[in-house]
């Protein structure tokens, strides 16, 4: 059975928090989240699926294995969130390493993912196992050049013909690689999650509130919290403390003086609108590079009427001179400049969004020419993100346990929000607080009514002052990669 009396603190209300606050929600325990902003889900900006780890070549395969896994959880976790488009891996011709290095990989992560649908036909969200991925030589590059775009591509074919129509081909070595990798929509998550939540009477969403203090009582192991919400002070008692407060995570620590190692690296993507091609559906395409260089890896991902959002791992771009901090022995929490804060907490300067967006144009268009004519779309997507340790490159991580009935969330991809939840009813098991393991992938409610769910999250994007499209989402007409 499930102590249903057992009270649940959650600090922060991103991809974590809100997470966890549906999980033990659906348990049937008693949750209260605390987000200092005025809605969920306001963190890093995230739009892609990294199932395999396809973008990050640094990484080992054991981790590649370890996002297969986590995705296919995070797809079945929240299914209303998926733009169903592939993606498609180009290496400039000036890259050190070559397309064909890549295959091995895929070739692992195609049998592992056989594996996981073996094991449940459930998991069988990417499509099929043998479609994982397909290679595009350059001579079926260059005839589907010559065909005409398709208005809803069903086909990888199909899909690859914008491509083929737009990209420098002199400036990629080939083939090229499309793989069965998807956008994920970060306004439909924080629409639908909001939608769940206020329909669940054991959690309580409070909104606009800043913990200022935690003290733990140590009688019986729990926590003590003081709250400022809306002027007024709060003081409430939890069993367990679950910290989510993303990469303020460290000031929960020093209230309590847990342990800590860990960085904060502020990240922006921009945000382009290319009008030449606004009824164009186009596959992600990512063009690798080396991060920290002017040749860095440049990330085009497509949203309905011709909005594009932009990544360029330069310093120019996406990254930021004196953006990766660490902490110190004083303080688990690692101090961004003055700058960074003010971006996070006030707005940008005009000036910088148009410098620094016209900069990812331009990266982009080395490989898509025709993309120079593209113009600022909005203010950047942006946030600063935690990352345990002392590797800026790691991409695998969930959880950890310094002190007894807490949990620091610590999670780099979204996709392992769904092991950080299981983790921690783990924890909850072996401190008594759940008295037999009811854990299970499938808890959230997927009928939530799509109109609802839509004007919502076009709602909460116009409120932070982006376009409406970018709450809009390309829906599958058929299986999209096939290689017949």
């Amino acid at each position: 059975m499930i102590n249903k009396h057992v009270k649940i603190a959650i600090i922060g209300g991103g991809v974590a928090g809100t997470t966890a606050a549906l999980y033990f929600g659906k348990m049937g325990l008693e949750v209260t989240l605390f987000e200092k902003e005025s809605s969920l889900v306001t963190g890093p900006p995230f739009c892609h699926l990294h199932a395999g780890g396809n973008l990050y070549r640094e990484i080992n395969d054991a981790q590649c294995v370890t996002l297969l896994k986590q995705s296919i959880d995070f797809l079945r976790f929240y299914p209303y969130i998926v733009d169903y488009r592939p993606t498609v891996i180009a290496l400039p011709i000036t890259d050190e390493s070559t397309p064909q290095a890549l295959l091995p990989r895929l070739e692992l992560l195609t049998k592992e993912y056989k594996k996981l649908i073996q094991k449940d036909p459930n998991n069988e969200v990417l499509g099929k196992s043998e479609n994982y991925y397909k290679v595009f030589e350059k001579e079926e590059i260059a005839s589907l050049k010559q065909r005409k775009i398709v208005q809803n591509p069903s086909s990888p074919q199909e899909w690859m013909i914008p491509v083929a129509q737009n990209i420098d081909l002199n400036k990629v070595q080939f083939p090229l690689i499309m793989v069965q990798e998807y956008g994920l929509n970060l306004f439909r998550l924080a629409a639908g999650t909001t939608l769940t939540l206020e329909s669940m009477d054991n959690v309580q969403v409070h909104t606009q509130s800043i913990v200022h203090n935690v003290q733990q009582t140590h009688e019986s192991l729990g926590w003590t919290l003081s709250t400022i919400q809306k002027d007024k002070s709060h003081t409430k008692h939890f069993d367990y403390l679950i910290n989510a407060a993303g990469f303020r995570t460290g000031k929960i620590d020093d209230f309590i003086g847990a342990p800590c190692e860990r960085m904060v690296e502020f990240k922006a993507a921009y945000v382009s609108q290319w009008d030449e091609h606004n009824n164009i559906k186009f596959p992600e395409i990512i063009f690798h590079g080396k991060r920290g260089t002017p040749q860095g890896m440049g990330q085009f991902t497509p949203y309905p009427n011709g909005y594009f959002q932009l990544h360029g791992m330069t310093k120019d771009i996406t990254l930021y001179e004196d953006g990766l901090v660490a902490n110190t022995p004083v303080s688990c929490q690692p101090k961004l400049g003055q700058d960074f804060i003010d971006k996070i907490e006030k707005e940008w300067k005009a000036e910088e969004t148009r410098t620094r967006t016209n900069a990812a144009i331009k990266h982009l268009s080395q490989y898509i020419p025709s993309f120079a004519t593209a113009k600022v779309g909005s203010k950047p997507l942006f946030g600063a993100q935690q990352i345990p340790g002392d590797d800026p490159t790691l991409r695998v991580a969930e959880v950890s346990f310094p002190r007894e009935h807490y949990a620091r969330c610590e999670i780099v991809k979204v996709s392992s929000v769904l092991d950080m939840c299981e983790a921690i009813a783990n924890d909850m098991l072996e401190c008594a607080l759940l008295e037999e393991k009811s854990i299970k992938k499938d808890l959230i409610s997927k009928n939530i009514e799509e109109l609802k769910l839509h004007a919502l999250a076009q709602e909460i994007a116009l409120s932070r002052d982006y376009p409406a499209s970018l709450a809009n989402r390309t829906m599958p007409n058929q299986r999209i990669i096939s290689k017949h």
